[in-house]
Order: structure tokens, then sequence, then C-alpha cells
């Protein structure tokens, strides 16, 4: 039987007591494999970029006050002394009166402090007549106008993305630090489940919940490990169990957690080692049997056996704690809009309820939540075709129709 029934908010207070998640490691990674992964430190521009003034038009370098009062009816002549090529220093200098040609990317010349475009010159030998006056730092940019030497471009604990991939390898970065993945075990228990791929037998049912919970882990910055699906057998379980808090960092399992004769995993899980069970049932409808232990350090999350369920817990209990143990700094938060309840929606009065809606859009433009009709947590689809839930606290019987409720979206 259960202990006394926590709160969801009592389990999560229990459980952060007994285990605090924080990155498991740290590992260097080439820059060209770094997206997606997290930042390990604070990490600061080794140099300015660009390095040096540069041109962002093909034209001629001229010294900007060269060029006042230059008008279509009015040019002034200057004198072309070279040519700036791109990936070149040039030695040439723009002295009082002198222009250099330039394409764009090119390091400007000493002396010069604009570029004129090619289209308010004509050319003639080595004469440029200017038709059109630029301004210092026309069509110039600066060394360190992107990035200055210093500038911090990533922060601990940010997700790396193909623009900062970029900037770091705008400052000849090769290799960047990251947390590593945390190993998640992944483990399906009970005698009616079968894994796909063989021909169904009687009274079986195909593995849900190790497709599901593997792609949950995967999600969460972890690495996952399956284990695959151990009969409703102690020295099993616990052999399974043994093995995989060896080789990973946390262990998720599905099914085991309920009253029957055959629900071992809490007593296998309190014969492994401390603190062993924490928390067993919570007040929550669906996954009213959870249960979540600490062993040797590690924890493990046992989900019940029905996928809507163990998917919908996983998402509240254990995906912020892998996270944080990804190197995440900020716990996942779900996007949030407000709708008006299609119809009367009953909760489980004492258990706090989280209830699975579709989203529709009636004449006046404005969201209501319907219940998925389904709504059994042994029904995969439940969450298949929902657009995400809402959840009714303890005290709260029912929502009536009409009345305003906030949609946590998947």
């Amino acid at each position: 039987m259960f202990r006394k029934l926590l709160t969801l908010k009592e389990a999560q207070t229990v459980l952060y007591q007994n285990f605090s998640p924080k990155p498991v490691d740290i590992e260097q990674v080439p820059l060209l494999n770094a997206y997606g992964r997290i930042c390990a430190e604070d990490i600061k521009a080794s140099m300015d970029v660009p390095p040096f003034h540069r041109s962002t038009v093909d034209g001629y370098v001229v010294r900007a006050e060269d060029t006042f009062g230059a008008e279509e009816d009015k040019p002034i002549s200057l004198q072309v002394v070279g040519k700036a090529q791109v990936g070149q220093l040039t030695t040439i200098k723009v002295a009082p009166g002198t222009t250099v040609e330039i394409a764009t990317g090119a390091p400007l010349p000493k002396g010069g402090d604009a570029v004129v475009m090619f289209e308010n010159t004509i050319r003639k030998n080595s004469t440029l007549k200017i038709y059109r006056a630029v301004a210092k730092g026309e069509n110039v940019m600066k060394a360190g106008s992107d990035i200055r030497h210093g500038d911090v471009l990533l922060q601990k604990g940010q997700t790396i993305i193909p623009p900062l991939i970029g900037a770091l390898a705008a400052t000849g970065a090769t290799e960047i630090a990251v947390f590593k993945h945390p190993k998640v075990a992944v483990i399906s228990t009970g005698g009616e489940v079968q894994e796909p791929g063989k021909p169904l037998s009687p009274g079986k049912i195909y593995d849900i919940n190790a497709y599901t919970l593997t792609a949950a882990v995967s999600e969460c910055d972890c690495e996952p490990v399956y284990f695959g699906i151990v009969p409703d057998d102690f020295e099993d379980l616990k052999k399974t169990l043994r093995k995989a808090l060896a080789g990973a960092d946390a262990v998720v399992t599905s099914g085991g957690v309920s009253v029957g004769p055959k629900d071992l995993m809490p007593k296998v899980l309190n014969s492994l080692g401390k603190s062993g069970v924490i928390v067993c049932g919570i007040a929550v409808k669906p996954g009213n049997p959870t249960t979540i232990a600490v062993v040797d350090g590690k924890p493990v999350f046992a989900l019940p056996g029905h996928p809507t369920s163990a998917l919908l817990i996983f998402h509240i209990l254990a995906k912020p704690v892998l996270f944080a143990m990804a190197g995440r700094i900020k716990e996942p938060e779900y996007m949030r809009v407000e709708a008006i309840a299609g119809e009367r929606i009953f909760s489980a009065r004492g258990r706090r309820t989280f209830v699975t809606v579709n989203l529709v859009q009636d004449k006046s433009g404005k969201a209501r939540a319907f219940p998925v009709a389904t709504g059994q947590s042994g029904a995969i689809t439940t969450l298949a075709k929902a657009d995400g839930f809402i959840e009714i606290d303890e005290q709260t019987q029912f929502v009536d129709a009409g009345e305003k409720v906030t949609v946590c979206l998947f």
C-alpha cells in the first residue's frame, strides 16, 4: 500500500530535499559538433571581429574630406594610386588628393576613412571623378564593430545555436566546453508488455512507454540507455536496476508501482541502497501511484505503466531534474495560452488533476478548451491528440463551461 499521499508540491519538495540536480561533467567538443549542446562556461571573444577596417562595397577608398562638395554636375577628381584586394593587407596609403580601388571585404589602406561606391564614380585611366560626397566611416565596417575583444559571446547554460557557432568561428575557436549528456536508463516492466517488431502474442501489448520516454529523455539533452522489458519478478527487477544504476546517472521506469501483488517496484527500490523510496504515491490524476527513489545519490523515477500517466508525470517531475543535470540553468517552461472551457470539466477532488484538452477557435476568435475524447490514462492518443493540458487544484470539483482556463501547450 502507498504511504500517505503527498501533494504535488510536497512531492517536489521532498525530491529536492533528497537530491540536488547538477551537471554530471564537462567535455570539449569540436565546434562543428556543438549545435544544440549546453555551454559549460562563459566564453569571451579572443579578438576583434572584424580584425581590421573593411569595405562593405566595391568602390574607392578616399579621405572623406576630399569628397566634400562633389555633386552630379560638379565632380571632384582624385588620382588612383593602387588597388586593395580581399584577403590581403596593402602598404599603399591614401594621401590627400588620392584614392585606392577596393573590393567588398578588403582591408582599408591607411589614410582612408570612407568608400565611394563605383556607381557614383567615372574612371579614366588613373583619374577618378566622384559625383557624390561621402561622410567619414561611410561604407566601412570598423574593426571590432561586430565583436569586440573580451565581449561575452556565450553564457554558461546557454543552448548553442547556429548564429552563436558562427560568432565563435569568427574569433577562430575550433572547440567549446559543453556539459556532458547525462545517461538515463529507461526500463519497462510487466509480463504483458512485448517489444514492437514481433508478432503480438495473445494477451500482450506492444511497449509504448520505452519509446515515448526514450524520446522524452532525449528532449532533456540527456542520453537514453534502453534496458529492455523486465518481468514482474523481484530478483530480475533488482538485477536490472543495479545494472542501470551502475551505468547511468538517473533511471526512469514504467509500471509496477500500483498496489497489486505484482507491483514490486517500491520494494525493489528500497532494497538497493540509501535513501531508497522518498515518494510513494502523489495526490494527482493521472499518475497517482508515481514513486520516486534516490539510490546512492542517483534519482529513480518509477512512473505508472499507463502511457499518458507515465509521459505526463515525466514532464512534470522528471524533466526539470534532467534539465538541471544536463546543465540547463532554467527549468523548462510550458508555453501557456488563455482559453475558455468549452464544457464542464470535472476533476478528481482531493487530487491535483491534469486534463488534456484540444483548443478550438470559436466564431468570435476566442480559444475554447475541450477535454480530449479518449480521456483514459492507458490511451496514448490522449496525449497524441491533445494540444495541451489544464491543471485543476485539489479543492476544485469542476471547471464550468465558460470559465477562463490556462492551457499549458505541449
